[in-house]
């Protein structure tokens, strides 16, 4: 099949790798790239394309076709920042005209081990000549070998593999429900409800929706899954009262809130969530996936606190950039679930383990854990000595590699301006928040050149917007 934009086979820039601080100086490289542009008068033709040969002449592509393209064929469900970005490595990223960018997304904290790591790279490909795909239907290695490593290394006694984080969530909604039933054969009315708290963040597909507490993400697809109360994230009062009723099928609360405001949870919160779910039969679920799997510093968020829960989410450094999701449950959650409960086609497939297999085996090293800890620290540091002094910024927080940066006005110009000079950001929070989530691997010197771009662009926050 023929591709609007053959964009897999060009030949891109060589560019100078070599580390700066501000883009301004332009890397040098040779450009020449081949494509195919479609254009509305044509869309006759790129439709034979589909299932015919046609040769069509080679043209360079530039973001602005890219940009208008995309509008025509796909959905619009994002407001993407107009960059066009075409490959990357480490913790740099190269846009469609040679530009550089230092990363501190990760893809949304996804990208631990940056990109093109070597091992990754290899096991995608070593794995891709032999096997990417059988379904559930049939066993297969890499899947039994990534769940061992799983079960090893945390609380849990199972794993349940899907393809993203909001998967995983729903597959503990289900364990959930299941396992109230399951514990009260003869009770003609189990637990069946929720409890979730504000500011938090679990997916978007209709379960894991109505988990989530923004309201204008839920608002246009009501009524989603009903049963689910919001309770202010870290009143213990409120949540024992309520899980103390006996309606409660679970409780779902991340130990770190990343999409929400990177705020913590304490210690003490999550130690009465434990106690009060052990007296009523209610399940506790840590969603991990955004703080999980060595982001702090920690291989799981909640061992920094001694709070174990029954159930685990996890999914976004899991598989390096490949689509996967997983929910780790206890023996005691597992003894209720059956043949048929819950699947999936593609879940847990060995291409996507092997990559994962990869990512765990660099993560999982206590070294390894050890440098995030101590880069998180640096990273805190000269934030404040750099801009915490800043008449807009309130507060700087964070758990290793996952800090904020609360602002008291929008966080979107300061967003928009790093970019502009060669820093790419996130927002978090009511989007007064710059989210920082830089790949695992990142080094000092690339974390005093981020905060230096941030420090010399804190100027647009004081410019008033024009009528």
């Amino acid at each position: 099949m023929s591709s609007v934009f053959n964009l897999s086979n060009p030949i891109f820039p060589t560019i100078d790798h070599r580390h700066h601080c501000f883009p301004n100086v332009k890397p040098q490289f040779a450009f020449s790239r081949s494509s195919i542009h479609l254009s509305n008068s044509r869309i006759t033709e790129v439709r034979a394309q589909l299932t015919d040969t046609i040769p069509v002449a080679a043209k360079s592509i530039s973001k602005d076709e890219v940009m208008k393209a995309e509008k025509q064929v796909i959905v619009g469900t994002y407001g993407r920042a107009p960059l066009v970005l075409t490959s990357g490595k480490g913790c740099k990223l190269y846009d469609i005209e040679g530009r550089e960018y230092l990363d501190l997304t990760s893809g949304i904290a996804v990208n631990a081990l940056g990109h093109g790591d070597p091992d990754w790279v290899k096991a995608v490909t070593d794995q891709a000549n032999l096997l990417a795909h059988v379904s559930n239907i049939y066993y297969s290695l890499p899947q039994v070998n990534l769940a061992e490593r799983l079960v090893a290394s945390s609380f849990a006694d199972r794993v349940f593999f899907s393809n993203s984080g909001t998967e995983a969530n729903e597959a503990a909604i289900k364990f959930a429900r299941k396992f109230q039933r399951f514990s009260h054969p003869n009770k003609t009315d189990p637990a069946t409800e929720f409890i979730s708290f504000s500011n938090s963040f679990h997916g978007r597909t209709i379960g894991s929706l109505a988990l989530t507490s923004k309201e204008h993400y839920r608002t246009p697809f009501e009524p989603v899954m009903p049963g689910v109360t919001f309770l202010n994230y870290g009143d213990i009062k409120a949540a024992q009262e309520l899980i103390s009723s006996g309606k409660i099928a679970a409780v779902f609360v991340e130990p770190i809130q990343g999409e929400g405001g990177i705020y913590s949870a304490t210690k003490d919160f999550l130690q009465a969530l434990r106690v009060a779910c052990d007296k009523s039969g209610s399940l506790l679920v840590y969603d991990e996936v955004q703080c999980g799997l060595g982001r702090t510093g920690y291989l799981w968020a909640h061992e920094a606190y001694s709070v174990t829960p029954d159930i685990m989410t996890l999914a976004k450094p899991l598989a390096g950039g490949l689509p996967i999701g997983a929910t780790l449950v206890t023996e005691k959650v597992n003894s209720a679930i059956n043949n048929g409960d819950h699947g999936s086609t593609f879940a847990g497939g060995p291409l996507v383990c092997a990559a994962a297999i990869a990512v765990f085996d660099k993560i999982s090293d206590p070294r390894f854990l050890g440098s995030v800890i101590k880069k998180g620290n640096y990273l805190k540091e000269i934030l404040e000595e750099k801009v915490g002094g800043n008449s807009h910024v309130k507060e700087i927080r964070g758990f290793g590699l996952i800090v904020g940066i609360e602002l008291d006005v929008s966080a979107s110009k300061l967003v928009d301006a790093c970019r502009e000079s060669g820093l790419l950001i996130l927002t978090a929070g009511k989007g007064d928040v710059v989210r920082l989530v830089p790949p695992l691997i990142i080094s000092e010197d690339e974390l005093d050149c981020a905060v230096e771009i941030i420090y010399q662009c804190l100027h647009v926050l004081d410019e008033k917007v024009s009528n």
